[in-house]
């Protein structure tokens, strides 16, 4: 069975927490944070950045500021030596999973009304058709249930919208397991999808390539402000 940790954190906080933490960021980083248009954004990516990099010196045993990023085709932030990560943040909330056995993609959103045309357009027909089943606050579940799975599949391997999103099935539904049902190219047994709540109005997803192997979520802590 392979493994992953992950941790939940809040994104605001003090203005001196948050330069102590943009102290941790590389000149790139320190960049790109300034082209963000509201402070509370490039507060966010800020505590973000920070946080991950505490993590993955913890996980490594580096300084925090000594750790060099490369990046994928599409962008995807990697370690040369490992471990493998991915992040996720929405609204006021980031979420990190790091396993040392298999690249694996985490996303993250709160819920907020959407339009069924979002869905219609991004969704496969077979996740559209069983969207228009639920009704009400089960209709919304569903949507961010599907979402947060597809943004976890695409940011497994990198690929990001090069992967075209109906161009794979996940499961949907409240209530029934998470699933990956359909992938163009692949075959879903290969993967395995983990769904969890980060709190009540939220969904998350973790999904990794396992070879049909199962994987567990190890839970951890991170103190907001450390």
């Amino acid at each position: 069975m392979y493994r992953a940790d992950v941790w939940l954190w809040s994104l605001d906080a003090p203005a001196d927490r948050v330069m102590a933490a943009r102290a941790l960021l590389s000149e790139d980083e320190i960049g790109r944070a300034a082209r963000f248009v509201r402070q509370v954004h490039r507060d966010r990516y800020i505590l973000g950045r920070a946080r991950l990099r505490r993590l993955l010196g913890a996980e490594t045993g580096r300084d925090p500021r000594d750790i060099s990023f490369t990046y994928g085709e599409n962008g995807k932030p990697l370690l040369r030596d490992g471990p493998h990560f991915n992040l996720s943040h929405s609204e006021d909330t980031a979420a990190l999973a790091i396993s040392r056995d298999l690249a694996l993609g985490i996303d993250i959103e709160k819920h907020r009304p959407i339009e069924d045309s979002v869905a219609r357009y991004h969704f496969s027909p077979d996740e559209y058709a069983e969207l228009g089943c639920l009704d009400g606050g089960r209709w919304l579940e569903g949507f961010y249930r599907c979402w947060t799975r597809k943004e976890a599949i695409i940011k497994t391997d990198g690929q990001g919208l090069s992967r075209p999103l109906d161009s794979f099935d996940v499961s949907l539904t409240p209530g029934t397991p998470a699933r990956l049902i359909r992938i163009e190219g692949d075959e879903p047994e290969q993967w395995r999808l983990l769904h969890f709540d980060p709190g009540p109005g939220w969904s998350g997803a973790v999904a990794a390539r396992t070879g049909g192997e199962e994987i567990r979520l190890n839970w951890r802590t991170a103190h907001s402000f450390e």
